[in-house]
C-alpha cells in the first residue's frame, strides 16, 4: 500500500533477505573479510555468531554472489534441528547422492565419493549452515567427522557455521567438542548497527526500492528508529515498514519521531525486541528544526566583532556618520590640488644649493663642466640646470614665500593680487631667460675646451 502513495517500485524492509539490499556496516566489513580469509584457507570451520536479525544470513548471501560459482559449489542447511544422520541425509542430497536406503557407513562413503568427484571437476565444496545452535552435539561430531575428508593435502570440505551467541558460548563450554574447536580457524561476532549508521542503511534501501525523497525523514525520526530498534536491521526493517504504513494512511509527507514513536507504541507488545520510546510533541520536532545552530551562526561573527551589534538601532548611526565625513573630504582635495603649489614645491628644494653655486660661479664651476660634458644631449640636460640656477632665488630672496609652502593657507595671502595666469607667464619668463643663461654658460665651456684657457680667462675675455 505505501509502496503506491511514496512511489516505490517495491518493499525496502522486507524480510525476507535479499542481496541487493546489502549494506556493509563496520562489523559486516569485518564479518567479510573473516569469511574471505576461510574461503582463502579452504578448509577448517569459520564460525559468525550474531543476534536474531543481525544479518548473518544476508551476510552469506552476498558471500555467495561475490564468490565464482564455477568454482566453489556450496550446500547450504537451514533447518538445524536434527539429528546426525540426517544431516548425512541432507549433505548427500546437496551431492546429487542418492540416500534412501543406505546406512550411516554407506552414506559417509557415498559422500566422500561425491567430495572427490567435485574435486575432480575443479570445484570445492562449501557446507554452509545457519542456525548452528540448535544442532545437537552429536550432529556436530559429524561435521567434524566430515572436514576429516581430503585429497592428498587438501581438504575436500569446508564449513561455515552461522548461529547466535550461545552457539560461541555452548561451542567453548563443551569438552565434548574440544575437537571441533581446534579446527575452527576464524570466529566473528554480528554486532547491531551503530546510532550513525541508521540513516545511511535507511537510505540505501529507500533507494534500491526506487525511492526519490518522498516520505522525508528527520534527524530525529532516525534516532527514533535506532532506539526502538537497538540497530539490529531485521528489527528496524520491520520498524520501518510500519512506519510507512503509518505515514501513508496519515498522508505525511515528512517522517519524524513523533510518528515512530506512535508506531513503536502499538507494536512494542508484539514485535520481541522492538521497545516504545516516549512520544515527543510534533510541535517541538518542528521547533527543534528550526533552532538549528546554522542560522544563528550567521550573526554570531558579528557579535564578537561589535559588542553591541545586539541592538537593532546600532547600525543606524554608523550609517548617519558615514555620509558626514565625506563632504569634509572633497573639498580638502579640491584645495590641495592647487597648481600655485607645484611652482613653490618644485623651486623650494633647490634655493640652498642654488645661491651657493651662483656665489662661486666664476671658479667653483669646475665640478659643473664635469656634470655638463657627460650630459652632451640637449634635452636632457635642460631640464635638470634649469631648478639649479637660481634667478628665481635671487628675485625671491624673502624666504617668507619658502615658508608659506609648509602651510598651503599662508601660501595664498602672499600673492593676493596676482592671478594664475600671471604667475605662469612670471614663471615662463623666468624658465626663458634660464634657458638663456645656460646656453651662455654652455658657450663658454666650449670655447675653453677649444682655446684649452682657463674658464676664468675665458670668461675675461669674452667680456673684454
Amino acid at each position: 500500500m505505501y509502496e503506491d502513495y511514496y512511489g516505490l517500485r517495491g518493499r525496502p524492509f522486507q524480510l525476507t533477505p535479499d542481496p541487493r539490499f546489502w549494506f556493509e556496516t563496520a562489523t559486516h566489513r569485518k564479518a567479510m573479510a573473516y569469511l574471505g580469509y576461510g574461503l582463502a584457507q579452504g578448509e577448517g570451520f569459520i564460525v559468525i555468531t550474531g543476534d536474531v536479525g543481525a544479518g548473518k544470513t544476508t551476510l552469506v548471501g552476498h558471500l555467495m554472489d561475490t564468490v565464482d560459482a564455477t568454482r566453489l559449489h556450496v550446500i547450504k542447511i537451514v533447518s538445524t534441528q536434527i539429528e546426525a544422520e540426517d544431516l548425512l541425509r541432507i549433505v548427500a542430497g546437496g551431492l546429487e547422492i542418492e540416500s534412501d536406503g543406505l546406512t550411516k557407513a554407506q552414506l559417509l562413503v557415498a559422500i566422500e565419493r561425491g567430495l572427490r568427484a567435485t574435486a575432480r571437476a575443479g570445484r570445492r565444496t562449501l557446507l554452509i549452515v545457519d542456525e548452528a545452535q540448535a544442532l545437537p552435539v552429536s550432529s556436530l561430531e559429524e561435521l567434524r567427522m566430515l572436514s576429516n575428508f581430503q585429497t592428498g593435502s587438501h581438504a575436500l570440505l569446508q564449513i561455515f557455521l552461522l548461529g547466535q551467541p550461545e552457539f560461541r558460548e555452548r561451542l567453548h563450554g563443551s569438552d565434548r567438542l574440544e575437537q571441533l574447536r581446534q579446527r575452527v580457524i576464524a570466529v566473528h561476532h554480528l554486532d547491531p548497527m551503530e546510532r550513525d549508521e541508521v540513516e545511511p542503511y535507511m537510505r540505501h534501501r529507500l533507494a534500491v526500492a526506487g525511492w526519490t525523497g518522498r516520505p522525508g525523514f528527520t534527524p530525529g525520526a532516525h534516532a527514533a528508529f535506532y532506539d526502538g530498534t537497538d540497530g539490529v536491521p531485521r528489527r528496524l526493517n520491520q520498524l520501518a515498514g510500519r512506519v510507512l504504513l503509518y505515514a501513508a494512511i496519515e498522508q505525511l509527507e515528512t517522517i519524524d519521531a513523533h510518528a515512530v514513536a506512535t508506531v513503536l507504541a502499538d507494536i512494542a507488545g508484539d514485535m520481541p525486541g522492538v521497545k516504545a520510546i516516549a512520544i515527543p510533541e510534533r510541535e517541538a520536532l518542528v521547533a527543534t528544526p528550526e533552532a538549528e545552530p546554522v542560522p544563528s551562526l550567521v550573526p554570531e561573527p558579528d557579535a564578537p566583532a561589535v559588542p553591541h551589534s545586539d541592538p537593532v538601532a546600532a547600525p543606524e548611526p554608523v550609517a548617519d556618520v558615514e555620509p558626514e565625513p565625506e563632504p569634509e573630504l572633497e573639498p580638502e582635495l579640491d584645495s590641495e590640488p592647487e597648481p600655485e603649489l607645484e611652482p613653490d614645491f618644485k623651486l623650494e628644494p633647490e634655493p640652498e644649493p642654488g645661491p651657493d653655486l651662483e656665489a662661486e660661479d666664476e671658479t667653483p664651476h669646475a665640478p659643473d663642466p664635469v656634470v655638463l660634458a657627460v650630459s652632451e644631449p640637449v634635452p636632457e640636460v635642460l631640464p635638470v640646470p634649469a631648478f639649479k640656477v637660481r634667478p628665481i632665488a635671487d628675485d625671491a630672496e624673502d624666504h617668507p614665500p619658502i615658508a608659506p609652502r609648509e602651510e598651503p593657507i599662508a601660501s595664498t595671502d602672499v600673492e593676493p593680487d596676482t592671478t594664475l595666469a600671471e604667475q605662469v607667464a612670471a614663471l615662463t619668463a623666468r624658465v626663458e631667460e634660464q634657458d638663456v643663461a645656460l646656453r651662455r654658460v654652455l658657450k663658454l665651456l666650449v670655447d675653453w675646451a677649444e682655446s684649452g684657457q682657463a674658464p676664468g680667462l675665458a670668461m675675461q675675455h669674452d667680456e673684454d
